[in-house]
Order: structure tokens, then C-alpha cells, then sequence
């Protein structure tokens, strides 16, 4: 099972501060919006999303079908493949994807200590 893409999304408290010290760690932003508390920022194939006020626990984050440049790739495992594979795996999803759609879609999982898992299609 390919996940795609790996980042962890960190609900931080002050996203300016926040930024400020991952800069200090070799992070640039590379995407995001300020004004709107959110920010993607890169270290060689590190990614991390800071994200103020937007959600309770930090999230590990898979992208189907991106690399960690975030470059489209030609082949890559759907979500609703994913997804089907973790039912049948016995893995409880706490959101799914509409499994008769096509192109973007989501699902939620929690790992045995309650860490969030989002596998996010953007294709």
C-alpha cells in the first residue's frame, strides 16, 4: 500500500513563533497563508503544516498521488483502494471516502494511542 506523500500538520498555539523557530531548523514556506494561520513549510523532503486555531491534535498526513515535492505522479494507489484495504484490514475509519466518486476525497483513522491519521487524495 503506497500512502503518497508524508507531512505531520502540528496545531500550534502562535504560528508566527512557530514559523520563526522551524526557520531556525532549516525550514523555508513553501505554501500557505499567514493572514489565514496556516503555512506549509519545507526542509529537503521534510514537510511540515503549521496550523493555528483550525484543529484540537497534530495529524500525520499522507498525500496519494503527490511525491514530497508535491509533483503529481502518474501512478499511485487510490483512496478508495486505500481505504477498502484498511476495511478489509479491520481498521476502524473514522471518515471515509464516498467510495462510488472519483478525483479528490479523504479518510480519517487513529493509531492504537488516539494519534490522528488523515490520508488526503488532492487528485
Amino acid at each position: 500500500m503506497n500512502l503518497g506523500a508524508f507531512s505531520i500538520s502540528l496545531n500550534v498555539k502562535d504560528i508566527h513563533k512557530s514559523k520563526e523557530f522551524y526557520e531556525k531548523l532549516g525550514f523555508e514556506a513553501t505554501g500557505g497563508d499567514l493572514s489565514h494561520n496556516w503555512l506549509i513549510m519545507k526542509n529537503d523532503q521534510h514537510i511540515i503544516g503549521l496550523f493555528q486555531g483550525m484543529f484540537e491534535k497534530n495529524i500525520l498526513t499522507f498525500n496519494p498521488g503527490w511525491n514530497q515535492d508535491a509533483e503529481q505522479l502518474d501512478s499511485f494507489t487510490d483512496v478508495r483502494d486505500i481505504q477498502k484495504e484498511l476495511k478489509d484490514k479491520g481498521v476502524k475509519l473514522l471518515s471515509q471516502a464516498d467510495e462510488s466518486s472519483e478525483g479528490p476525497a479523504s479518510l480519517m483513522i487513529e493509531d492504537p494511542d488516539g494519534n490522528p491519521i488523515l490520508i488526503d487524495q488532492h487528485r
